[in-house]
């Protein structure tokens, strides 16, 4: 099934079952894994390649259905709504800024890092930090006095 092959068994101690299912289904929107209009897969066959209780899996997508990026289809399953990605993205974004965004701003003041060495890593470029060290010490050697 779909949903079983994008998504891995292992699950986090850290936060119920359910909620991580629900937080998987997210991302795949979110990747365009899962498209507007595209089913999900039924409770059972979840629970059963997962290896969980179906009560869990209905809980998870019980959430989605709540959050409006899921609506159930009598006796048809469960479908991604429209504009669920968007609606996901924006409040993705937000939580982003307001709750990891400060952490990471304040490593990246923390270290020094450049938006230069950021936009080299981003784009998969390694950041040279013996040259920026080797740069320093030539641009301090340079401002040194010669005798």
């Amino acid at each position: 099934m779909y949903l079983e092959n994008t998504m891995d068994s292992e699950w986090n101690d850290s936060q119920p079952i359910y909620r991580q299912l629900r937080d998987r289904v997210v991302a795949m929107i979110l990747d365009g894994l899962l498209n507007e209009g595209d089913p999900l897969p039924s409770v059972r066959n979840v629970a059963a390649d997962l290896r969980v209780n179906p009560l869990t899996v209905l809980k998870g997508y019980q959430q989605l259905v709540d959050e409006g990026l899921v609506e159930s289809k009598r006796g048809r399953g469960m479908f991604i709504n429209a504009g669920a990605r968007n609606l996901l993205l924006q409040g993705e974004r937000q939580k982003f800024l307001a709750e990891e965004w400060p952490r990471v701003y304040a490593n990246i003041q923390r270290l020094g890092l450049t938006p230069e060495e950021l936009l080299k890593a981003a784009n998969g470029k390694p950041s040279n930090a013996k040259d920026k060290d080797a740069k320093e010490k030539d641009k301090n050697e340079d401002e040194e006095p010669k005798s």
